[in-house]
């Protein structure tokens, strides 16, 4: 399966996620789709925040131009959300992948279906 094809049937087929970014530790685009624009910038500030997430709680997480707020994480997933919009982020031993998301999905449905598609990009190594 191609990466494209993980954000379009997987992501953003889900129903659940309306943007969705799959992208290398160096920040180079490996997916995403059409109503997201991230520069190589957030990708790699995003990358390089998974082992230390606590400068995000004051400067926020951008995406796509847009700013979210830092909700919590860990060392493999970030958290974030902006006004009825939420974004749910995971870092496998490769790549960063990127959901947002908005009401009435919930967090619990994206994150299951970000970091069951992780899950398995990390079994391949990836």
């Amino acid at each position: 399966m191609s990466w494209q094809n993980y954000v379009d049937q997987q992501l953003v087929g889900s129903g659940h996620i309306i943007k969705a970014v799959i992208a290398g530790h160096d920040g180079t685009l490996w997916a995403k789709s059409n109503n997201i624009e991230p520069t190589k910038e957030e990708l790699v500030k995003l990358s390089g925040s998974f082992a230390d997430q606590s400068n995000l709680a004051m400067s926020g997480v951008h995406m796509g131009g847009e700013k979210f707020i830092y909700l919590s994480g860990t060392d493999n997933v970030i958290r974030c959300k902006k006004a009825k919009t939420g974004m749910h982020c995971m870092k496998t031993k490769q790549a960063i992948l990127v959901a947002v998301f908005e009401e009435p999905a919930q967090y619990p449905q994206v994150a299951s279906i970000v970091e069951s598609l992780g899950d398995y990009l990390i079994s391949l190594s990836y």
